[in-house]
């Protein structure tokens, strides 16, 4: 089996899309030593046992009914690096507590986005992200207020790509993910700068998926107006593909019209005006983010985005998930 064969992945991902036993699936995909680093409030695992026991079957247990389904799953290479990365729902039926959270007893969504390193066909280090926020808001258990001055956006489901195709089973031509990369990488070089030299590469009805704390935005008018005072919260905001020393991003690629990134952190700045009702502290926060972009030609038209939100209020003293939740590290 090739090191850069996504099959592994496909054959895990089938296997968790159906409620039953993922014992053997996620054994068989994870190396028994591998990094995986998950979100606050599980942070690092060592090995698929692990990821086992601490993540996967206690969702299991909580979710009736658990399964998941993928909206977006692209491969490709970052400084010689074979990554595969995907980001979809988790559904079930919240019946049982689960990381201190009340259980509903309703169908519930939560969000997740993935990345692993591939070797010898299985994931040697992989980093996942949950959107706690978005599901504890929709469990009306987030206990920031989101009203006007917090989070403007929409929170809720958030679709697949519109053009149904994220679910990518084989390599498309190697020219439109490179053409996809670059579009990308350029615009995150105009982040953060005065006169929103970004914008040009946004389509002016792209739609922007942010985390559940922050919300989702249509067109790139609202868009600014999250993203620059959000900027602004933080002195010296940088990080992703901009060199700081302090930050970088794990992976970055395209492959077809998409692109996708990921840091831990990728984000760093000095928190200089309140943010999520916290703060500011003038103390530096560090932001683990991911990404997902889809292009129509050369603009950018959707944007998947997770940050780690309770990482972040933790750095800034306050916990936002219940006592108990777990570490933090």
């Amino acid at each position: 089996m090739s090191s850069q064969d996504r099959s592994p992945y496909l054959t895990y991902a089938n296997v968790l899309r159906h409620p039953g036993d993922f014992t053997s699936a996620v054994t068989d995909f994870f190396a028994p030593d591998a990094q995986i680093n998950v979100v606050h409030p599980f942070n690092e695992t060592a090995g698929a046992e692990a990821y086992l026991h601490t993540v996967m079957q206690p969702l299991q247990t909580s979710f009736a009914g658990f399964y998941r389904r993928d909206d977006i799953v692209m491969a490709g290479h970052f400084e010689g690096q074979f990554w595969i990365s995907a980001t979809g729902y988790y559904v079930g039926q919240f019946a049982q507590d689960w990381i201190g959270l009340r259980a509903t007893n309703t169908l519930s969504f939560l969000r997740f986005g993935e990345f692993h390193r591939m070797e010898n066909g299985q994931a040697v280090e992989s980093y996942i992200f949950l959107d706690i926020p978005e599901f504890m808001i929709s469990c009306g258990q987030w206990p920031i207020d989101i009203g006007p001055g917090l989070s403007r956006g929409y929170t809720g489901l958030i679709p697949g790509p519109a053009s149904q195709d994220g679910v990518l089973t084989a390599a498309p031509d190697p020219a439109e993910g490179q053409r996809s990369y670059q579009i990308v990488t350029d615009m995150l070089g105009k982040l953060a700068t005065e006169d929103e030299a970004w914008r040009p590469y946004w389509h002016e009805n792209m739609m922007w998926y942010g985390p559940g704390a922050f919300g989702s935005f249509v067109g790139i008018d609202e868009f600014a107006s999250f993203q620059v005072p959000f900027e602004g919260q933080f002195d010296g905001w940088s990080g992703g593909s901009k060199g700081n020393g302090m930050t970088r991003h794990f992976t970055r690629y395209g492959e077809g019209n998409y692109t996708c990134s990921g840091g831990w952190p990728s984000l760093t700045g000095v928190n200089i005006k309140p943010f999520l009702g916290q703060g500011p502290s003038n103390e530096r926060v560090f932001m683990r983010v991911c990404d997902w972009w889809r292009r129509e030609g050369d603009l950018l038209v959707e944007n998947w985005v997770f940050v780690d939100v309770p990482h972040v209020l933790l750095q800034l003293g306050y916990d936002p998930l219940p006592q108990g939740a777990g570490s933090d590290d």
